[in-house]
């Protein structure tokens, strides 16, 4: 991961209007260091740090570290960021392990060589460098326990390093702010490995603008057209356009915009609700429950995500089977905001509905997705049947319906954990060959 010291120096003064060179943060949760089976770090005190433009790396006290694990051969070398550093070898060679998100690292092991650091001459400002020793992520397994103080074992759960950021970042980004009459803002935390914008995640922002639009009524529909693609390096604007008010019911528009243009369109029905006058609703479908169910990592800390007999996988040579997916999901804290929680509920709709589709059909799988196969969510229609809880265990069930002409179409429900019927989606998604020009395009960034 030095290699992200061969680019520019940046601005590294926090008062200029450009990205800061440099940013840290506690880690806050245990994080481990693996070379195969050897545990050579083990800290709760481990740091976050980012450069502009780069993969986050996870730092680890000295102290932490096992010393006498690494080898130092007498190699340096000089970042322009963040200064000059000694590198160490970890002996030997290991299985290679998966690259994360995006598939494997294309070898069956993997050497240690000059495989963790540390910067014995930081640039200007940059002395709390020296304490810390950091291990290049794609070679060496670095991960986090994902725990809270009382979690019960079942709880407990390992991310993978580098993680996309914390659930209370997620949350953050979802709770849009006020920036004018009838028009909100969010915040912004990108992947550099893939700074797009999830389409299900404009969604659920739409829902949580239009109920702080009417918050005394809550959205029972929302349908969103997703046109263009947006970069997560950026905010998001939401324009709140009101169709029509009554007494019981509110329509709304909301156009998500970037950058002066208009990425997606929708239309939401809010409704104060009313006594029952019949209730009926749909068995649930058989499926096991999160504790007996895999656990998944999606990069995210404080999101406990759990597949129903593993059933998710990107990999186009796993087993065929149905075109059903059963993920389970729950964050271990949200505040008090029953938008926030529906908009949470909305954000995981465009997550697995395209696996379904694949998942009956040898030879293909998402790890294709954005470099032979073209894939993305064009549209989601959401009906909300009840109020969210979206820090108790709810389980989506995906269900393809169709796959074919260049798209897929699932029928997608959400349940609690004792089987009651929350929300109701549908999903409309294109999965096609790339032309040769497009194929040609940044798979970061193509759809």
């Amino acid at each position: 991961m030095l290699a992200s010291c061969d680019v520019e120096p940046v601005n590294s003064d926090p008062a200029s209007a450009h990205e800061p060179a440099l940013t840290r943060q506690p880690c806050g949760y245990q994080a481990r260091a693996w070379w195969g089976d050897t545990l050579v770090a083990d800290s709760t005190s481990a740091v976050r740090v980012q450069e502009a433009g780069q993969v986050p790396v996870l730092y680890f006290p000295r102290a932490d570290v096992r010393a006498e694990a690494l080898t130092d051969a007498g190699n340096t070398v000089d970042c322009p960021v963040k200064g000059g550093a000694r590198l160490w070898t970890l002996e030997g060679k290991v299985p290679a392990a998966a690259s994360h998100w995006y598939g494997s690292t294309g070898e069956e092991t993997v050497d240690g060589q000059d495989a963790a650091w540390a910067f014995t001459s930081p640039a200007p400002g940059l002395d709390w460098l020296t304490d810390l020793v950091a291990f290049d992520h794609d070679r060496v397994r670095v991960e986090v326990v994902d725990a809270a103080a009382g979690d019960a074992d079942r709880d407990i759960t390992i991310k993978r390093f580098p993680t996309w950021g914390d659930a209370a970042d997620l949350i953050d980004i979802m709770n849009i702010r006020p920036a004018g009459e009838r028009r909100y803002v969010s915040t912004a935390l990108a992947d550099v490995r893939r700074p797009v914008v999830e389409g299900s995640q404009m969604l659920g922002q739409a829902v949580v603008a239009a109920g702080r639009h009417a918050p005394e009524r809550r959205v029972v529909s929302a349908h969103m057209v997703f046109y263009r693609a947006a970069d997560a390096r950026e905010p998001l604007e939401f324009e709140v356009e009101e169709l029509s008010t009554g007494r019981s019911f509110s329509t709304l528009a909301v156009h998500v915009s970037q950058g002066g243009r208009r990425r997606a369109s929708g239309t939401l029905l809010l409704d104060s609700t009313a006594p029952d006058v019949v209730r009926h609703a749909a068995p649930p479908e058989p499926a096991a429950g999160p504790y007996d169910s895999e656990p998944y990592d999606m990069s995210v800390t404080g999101r406990d995500i759990r597949m129903v007999d593993s059933a998710y996988t990107d990999d186009p040579d796993a087993p065929v089977g149905p075109p059903v997916i059963d993920t389970w999901v729950r964050f271990r804290e949200v505040p008090d905001d029953p938008h926030l929680h529906a908009g949470l509920l909305a954000q995981f709709t465009g997550h697995i509905s395209i696996a379904a589709a694949l998942r009956p059909h040898a030879g293909v799988g998402q790890s294709q997705a954005h470099r032979t196969l073209s894939m993305g969510i064009n549209a989601i229609a959401i009906s909300f049947h009840s109020t969210v809880r979206a820090d108790r265990w709810l389980r989506y069930h995906h269900h393809s319906t169709f796959a074919g002409d260049g798209m897929t179409h699932s029928e997608c429900r959400v349940r609690d954990e004792s089987g009651g019927l929350i929300a109701s989606f549908t999903v409309d998604a294109m999965l096609r060959g790339f032309t040769q020009r497009a194929h040609a395009a940044d798979d970061r960034v193509a759809l």
